[in-house]
């Protein structure tokens, strides 16, 4: 039983992106291509057999972060003007010669390869996107040829829908349909969705749509490419409706390249709703899960614009990830330096983020200019085996304030362990092995310096610098941690306010104890300690949003704990927080504040001390 929505700062964040690619729903007259039989292509050679696509994170370049920049020499001749074939190419070089060897592979091209520098598109005579002459002038199968003969994958992008532009009044016939055309596969009242309302929504609900998209599929697959970005996709994508629901759209493509005969690898993007997320990971190989990472200034990202963003919106999908399908945290643009707008310590933690949440790995820097720190970060294969070898992604395993602590399990028994400043000065932060469910010793190594630490007994603090971070396995060579469990709905609690006991599948006893809002509480009577002192309390809950709750022991002063989304209101997870008990009975309340909207609680597990 999740409290109710509180309002949050998405609308503004939704109205910035909006105004930013405004430029993309240019609305220009449509293509006067005729219709007629296209020319045959001969197919590129498809990747091995047997090899689905995103059985690891991918790997490699995108083309957005420097298409947006006004950085001085990037668009020369106006924004998005550094989309060229020229370019494409000469990144692709420089990833062949400097990244190849350490698993980068793709090269993306993103939005603008079908449009001019007025962002005036090409169409054929079957309303399919065409390169531009200008940007791309031996058309798009001739690029893909090249980046195969380099040993690398060639990636592509579409938005969602039937863009207007190719809509041909209707009259276009559909590729490989007899009888079908560009009005047979679109909703009579030419309703508009995708993030921009750049496209007619397709309705699948005929039987000519589903062969429009096949059409757009084997196209891309003549000509040779190994993934599709697929934009503008909703739920999400700061639109919401009946309009902008993609998921038909995204299951026609999965369906389409099935079709096709080469595997695919299917990103669909940007700001996707974590709650369709069974349907994402059923039709596609990776999902955006927050908006552009781009600043859209002088530089390509900056701290603010939305690199930090990502430690509050990540969790939620930590989940979902795993072999076929992987969140997808946007381009690490680590390696330019002042290009980037990053501190060196802002660089480390971008690409530790982005590694240990198993997040693809694609720059969106000139891989021309990288510095030397730059390609430190990008080839560390320490930090790099983190990110590809077989394992969950990390979470956060202490609350979302400044100062944060990240752990996955590995299949060897040890842990991946990452510590975050995110505070605008320089703090210390501790991970404590109890945390982990450990106690005793356990042995440290320091994977961005490559060096083994030692041991260290219930835990490790470092003094992090603004924006800081540091990068560990944990090795134990103690015994896990003996803890005592209090079940949320218990008869011996006392509940106040809104608060009630709820059904939770995912729940310890299948209950919680939820409508913790505007007064609402929960106080877990009877909790034992062995001995005064303060506890690592693990704490299993759900949540749908980041929510925060006060928390209190023996009628002490609260503290305010911000609690990660746990996925969703069904989706239970952990988080660990301190706190301060007395020899024998305790009582540990969890408030929601007199306006407040607080998290629902699972259970607690208190660490035993003899």
């Amino acid at each position: 039983m999740p409290s109710p929505a509180r309002p949050t700062g998405r609308a503004a964040r939704a109205a910035m992106v909006l105004a930013m690619t405004a430029a993309v729903a240019v609305s220009v007259p449509p293509a006067q291509a005729a219709p007629g039989a296209a020319p045959p292509v001969a197919a590129a050679p498809a990747p091995s057999a047997g090899q689905a696509p995103a059985q690891k994170p991918f790997m490699g370049w995108s083309s957005w972060s420097m298409q947006t920049s006004s950085y001085p020499g990037l668009n020369p001749t106006g924004q998005y003007s550094y989309l060229t074939e020229a370019n494409v190419l000469k990144q692709a070089d420089a990833m062949a010669a400097k990244l190849k060897p350490y698993g980068y592979e793709y090269i993306n091209i993103d939005a603008g390869w079908w449009r001019d520098q007025e962002w005036t598109p090409e169409f054929d005579g079957y309303g399919r996107q065409q390169a531009d002459p200008e940007r791309f002038p031996r058309g798009m199968k001739p690029v893909a040829d090249d980046l195969h003969r380099k040993g690398l994958k060639a990636g592509i992008y579409l938005p969602v829908g039937l863009e207007k532009e190719g809509y041909g009044g209707g009259r276009l016939p559909i590729w490989n349909a007899p009888g079908c055309t560009t009005g047979d596969i679109v909703h009579s009242d030419l309703r508009t969705t995708n993030g921009w309302d750049s496209s007619y929504k397709i309705d699948f609900s005929q039987p000519c749509a589903q062969k429009y998209v096949d059409s757009q599929a084997q196209l891309i697959a003549d000509w040779g490419y190994d993934f599709l970005k697929l934009d503008g996709v909703g739920p999400g994508s700061f639109k919401s409706g009946d309009n902008y629901d993609n998921r038909a759209d995204v299951a026609a493509w999965n369906k389409a390249i099935k079709r096709a005969g080469r595997p695919v690898h299917l990103e669909i993007s940007w700001s996707l709703d974590v709650d369709y997320a069974d349907s994402w990971k059923q039709n596609s190989n990776g999902w955006r899960v927050d908006t552009d990472v781009e600043c859209y200034c002088d530089t390509l990202v900056t701290w603010d614009s939305s690199v930090k963003a990502r430690w509050r919106d990540t969790p939620a999908w930590t989940r979902h990830a795993g072999p076929g399908g992987w969140s997808d945290l946007d381009a690490i643009d680590v390696g330019n330096g002042e290009m980037d707008g990053l501190t060196k310590a802002e660089r480390q933690s971008y690409m530790t983020l982005w590694s240990i949440a198993k997040s693809p790995l694609y720059s969106g820097d000139d891989l021309t200019k990288l510095d030397a720190y730059g390609i430190s970060l990008l080839t560390n294969r320490e930090v790099l085996r983190v990110n590809q070898q077989p394992g969950v992604p990390a979470h956060p395993v202490t609350t979302a304030g400044d100062q944060q602590v990240w752990a996955a399990r590995n299949h060897d028994g040890g842990y991946t362990v990452a510590l975050f400043n995110l505070g605008g000065s320089p703090a210390p932060v501790t991970a404590r092995w109890s945390v982990l469910g450990l106690s005793g010793k356990a042995a440290v190594r320091d994977l961005w310096n490559q060096e083994n630490l030692g041991q260290y007994k219930d835990g490790i603090t470092e003094a992090l610098p603004a924006h800081g971070s540091r990068l560990f396995t944990v090795t134990p060579h103690g015994s896990a941690l003996r803890t005592t469990g209090y079940e949320a709905e218990s008869p011996a609690n006392t509940l106040a306010g809104h608060a009630a006991v709820s059904d939770c599948d995912e729940c310890s006893g299948g209950k919680k104890v939820g409508n913790l809002y505007e007064g609402g509480s929960l106080r877990f009577e009877n909790v034992e300690a062995a001995q005064a002192g303060t506890y690592d309390v693990n704490v299993a809950y759900t949540s749908g949003d980041e929510r925060s709750v006060e928390v209190s022991a023996n009628g002490k002063p609260a503290t305010t704990r911000l609690f990660p989304s746990s996925g969703g209101w069904g989706a239970a997870e952990t988080i660990s927080i301190p706190v301060t008990l007395r020899a024998g009975r305790n009582t540990i309340t969890f408030d929601s504040g007199a306006s407040g909207y607080s998290p629902d609680i699972d259970r607690i597990d208190v660490p035993r001390r003899s």
